[in-house]
């Protein structure tokens, strides 16, 4: 391209901030001054193309390609217009000139493989295409992302994670390779429980925090970490349900065998239960809680406020512990009471995690 013209580096800068509707006045005002400014046209086109109005950018790549035929800018914006009005054939074609044009610029072999992307046999081919866009410019965020995009048509988790890690990498605060990340490890985070599910939420979560940094006006990243969140305190019953089963058996709650034990249970046993439900405890949520990012705590104390579940959920879970508590310390003499409290906190409780399942399996 040519020096470009005042106003054009305005709209140029206007775009860098994502203020496209006053990069294209900038633009109409100097196309008005001079409808034959080549770089004015290519900017119209590229702001057209990120409102995602594709056929107003078609119209001004015409314009451009009009006064000059080998503009690069202008086919490679082309190229990704007529594959999203649905003109593959086109699409593919101007893909080809693209390259043609430059066989050593990284964008070309980026809207080739989109291009290929629209034909289902030839995805194999798109990835292709990408891996030669990022072996051109290794530190090209744009390349990555097109090999993320064809690795996905072609099912190729391991790509995809990679060129996520490779753009945060070039990027740390890429708003998009953040939320990908994000979404790899809410992924993660529900695989089956014994693949440790559970131990991945809180990189999940905090995963998600890190990317509602970069861009906190996304909703989808926001109810990605609201859900993260919530699956960690359903996780709190857990514990709240071990320290119960703890409580009883060192408490003596149900009688054993066909000479029961008689009550209370043993001072020292009751204390050394006490001891394992505070580890339980400890080590299960506290000291994961203290070392996550203000943004998840944040979020945990947004959803209790917002969310009755929520609430419950941490209620059921203290209504557990204050239980196993009074279950182990009280030095009982009959095991009615005890008994009775352990199944009137462990009963709703268990129904209320059956509840939830149903209700995600429905």
């Amino acid at each position: 391209m040519t020096a470009l013209h005042p106003l054009v580096e305005q709209a140029s800068a206007l775009m860098d901030l994502e203020r496209y509707d006053d990069a294209r006045a900038l633009l109409g005002r100097r196309l008005a001054e001079d409808p034959t400014d080549v770089n004015a046209w290519v900017y119209l086109a590229s702001c057209h193309q990120s409102v995602r109005d594709f056929e107003e950018a078609l119209t001004a790549t015409g314009e451009a390609l009009a006064l000059a035929p080998e503009n690069f800018s202008a086919h490679h914006i082309r190229t990704y217009a007529l594959r999203r009005t649905g003109r593959r054939d086109e699409a593919l074609a101007e893909a080809y000139e693209t390259i043609r044009i430059d066989p050593q610029k990284w964008k070309g072999y980026a809207g080739l493989s989109e291009a290929l992307g629209a034909w289902q046999p030839r995805w194999p081919e798109a990835l292709d295409a990408a891996a030669t866009a990022v072996r051109l410019d290794p530190d090209a965020v744009g390349a990555h992302y097109a090999l993320w995009k064809a690795a996905a048509m072609n099912g190729r988790s391991d790509v995809a994670r990679q060129a996520v890690s490779e753009t945060l990498r070039i990027d740390p605060q890429d708003a998009w390779a953040l939320s990908e990340r994000a979404g790899y490890a809410d992924w993660d985070a529900a695989a089956p429980p014994l693949t440790g599910a559970g131990a991945k939420l809180p990189a999940a979560a905090d995963a998600y925090a890190t990317a509602l940094a970069v861009d906190p006006q996304d909703h989808g990243l926001r109810k990605g970490l609201d859900g993260a969140v919530f699956r960690m305190l359903r996780g709190t019953r857990w514990l709240a349900l071990l320290c119960l089963v703890i409580a009883a058996l060192a408490g003596r709650t149900f009688p054993t065998g066909d000479d029961p034990t008689a009550l209370p249970g043993p001072l020292g046993i009751r204390l050394y239960a006490l001891v394992l439900m505070a580890a339980v405890w400890g080590f299960g949520a506290w000291r994961r809680y203290r070392a996550m990012r203000s943004g998840v705590r944040m979020s945990l104390w947004s959803l209790l406020r917002r969310l009755g579940w929520a609430r419950l959920i941490v209620g059921q879970a203290a209504w557990c512990t204050l239980t196993a508590v009074v279950i182990v310390t009280v030095p009982w003499s009959e095991r009615i009471v005890p008994q009775v409290l352990f199944w009137v906190a462990l009963v709703p409780t268990l129904l209320t995690v059956w509840f939830e399942r149903a209700a995600m399996r429905a």
